[in-house]
């Protein structure tokens, strides 16, 4: 009788364990499902993310040489390097590099050879003069020297 009861014992610890699991296991599941569909659950260090978009009709719009909707400067050129760059990745990619006409060359080459950047055909040389004459390498490389300065000796 005394096993009897021990056995019953054990039955009932190993049935409480198992829906305990059970019971965490489901309200595991139902907290990411519900983190799935409410991602901001839980963040409790709500920052407001403010970004700017360029709205539809704008797109095209440029101001003071500088087109919008990439930030490319307005030049002759400025549409083929739209349409031939930045289906791949963003204008800032471009815009962030200098480089001369054999440098765009050899930037587009790698692309052709490494990212499976098409044949530009035509395109290619309108491509390369409008990056070499806008994103050229920059002759200075510190600012000018002061002028007009009244210089004073400081004191001991």
């Amino acid at each position: 009788m005394m096993e009897d009861q021990e056995f019953r014992n054990k039955v009932k610890r190993i049935y409480l364990g198992l829906a305990l699991f059970f019971g965490i296991l489901i309200m595991g599941s139902g907290g990411i499902m519900y983190k799935m569909i409410n991602p901001s659950f839980l963040i409790f260090d709500k920052k407001e993310i403010t970004e700017t978009y360029v709205e539809a009709e704008d797109f095209d719009k440029i101001e003071n040489g500088i087109h919008l909707g990439t930030g490319f400067k307005d030049d002759e050129g400025l549409q083929t390097v739209i349409v031939s760059c930045t289906p791949c990745h963003s204008a800032k990619l471009v815009t962030q590099n200098r480089a001369n006409k054999e440098g765009w060359i050899s930037i587009i080459r790698w692309m052709q050879e490494t990212q499976n950047l098409w044949d530009l055909g035509n395109n290619e040389a309108i491509i390369v003069n409008y990056l070499a004459k806008n994103y050229a390498p920059e002759e200075k490389g510190r600012r000018d020297n002061l002028e007009d300065v009244e210089w004073y000796d400081l004191e001991n």
